[in-house]
């Protein structure tokens, strides 16, 4: 089978259940090749012989990647429901219930996003700016984050740091509990660990980490506020931004019940989980139009 670098591919032996792009392939001893895989909606890294690999035609990709849209609408819009609420209860709260003719401005937290795919930031950043969250992006290699996150904290100064990429459990490296069987799970961890050097307490930077099947205790004792994968289970591509926005349009004089922050996650709590954490969106008055007279 020709198989080659950027296709999307299915795993027999799991029934194609999710896809795949090829991202790079390798010659074992004897011949054999193997492909090393990167979800196409989800945040997992896994490797598989060619024999076990078949590509999926397009007309297969487009009848999936419609569903995966609509149900990336689905959550968009319980997202877009809570912001309009939560809006409602700020604009109430800013005016002290009274009509007024005041206009008030919002601050909403900013996020330092590192992602090890340059794919998923792209389409991480596009749905940060459809929600209307201020970002800054970056694409890592998850092995590098732990020596970047330090001067980009500082350079960018986030209310939000979101740590993710790949990640992936071998039951044949050992047990669930032993972070070395995880593919990326302890430069997660150590670039938790880096952030919480420059910033230690957990509300006045709110951190996520992880990625599909990470070790999620490690990743909260190392300071996260929320992280990812408690039951082991692969997390969408977008569950991050769904996740941090809901924090990002909190106001900080609030906290954040973990499961109002979970529920309209494409995953839910198998897949992420977390701290009680306080908000960091900042209302303020009044509104002025700057105008520029030179």
């Amino acid at each position: 089978m020709d198989i080659k670098i950027g296709d999307i591919v299915g795993r027999k032996s799991y029934e194609c259940d999710l896809l795949f792009r090829v991202i790079e392939i390798k010659e074992k001893n004897g011949g054999e090749k193997e492909a090393i895989l990167h979800g196409e909606d989800v945040r997992l890294i896994a490797d598989a012989p060619f024999a076990d690999l078949v590509i999926i035609d397009e007309r297969e990709q487009q009848k999936r990647q419609k569903k995966e849209k609509e149900l990336i609408e689905q959550s968009y819009k319980l997202l877009r429901q809570d912001y309009n609420l939560i809006r409602q209860k700020n604009e109430y709260n800013a005016t002290g219930g009274y009509r007024t003719e005041h206009n008030f401005f919002q601050i909403p937290g900013r996020v330092l996003h590192l992602d090890g795919d340059p794919l998923y930031l792209r389409k991480c950043l596009d749905l940060y700016e459809k929600i209307g969250v201020p970002v800054y992006g970056v694409y890592c290699n998850e092995k590098e984050m732990q020596e970047k996150v330090g001067s980009l904290i500082e350079q960018v100064r986030p209310d939000i740091l979101v740590i993710t990429g790949h990640d992936s459990y071998s039951k044949t490296k050992g047990k669930v509990t032993d972070i070395k069987a995880y593919r990326h799970s302890k430069y997660f961890v150590q670039t938790v660990r880096e952030a919480r050097k420059k910033i230690p307490h957990l509300d006045q930077l709110v951190i996520f980490a992880g990625a599909c099947q990470s070790h999620f205790e490690s990743l909260i004792r190392a300071g996260a506020n929320f992280a990812s994968s408690p039951a082991r289970v692969n997390i969408h591509a977008l569950d991050p931004v769904y996740l941090v926005s809901r924090i990002s349009f909190t106001p900080f004089m609030e906290r954040v019940n973990v499961w109002d922050v979970l529920r309209n996650t494409l995953t839910g709590e198998k897949g992420l989980g977390g701290v009680e954490t306080k908000g960091v969106l900042r209302t303020g008055m009044p509104f002025r139009t700057i105008v520029d007279f030179d």
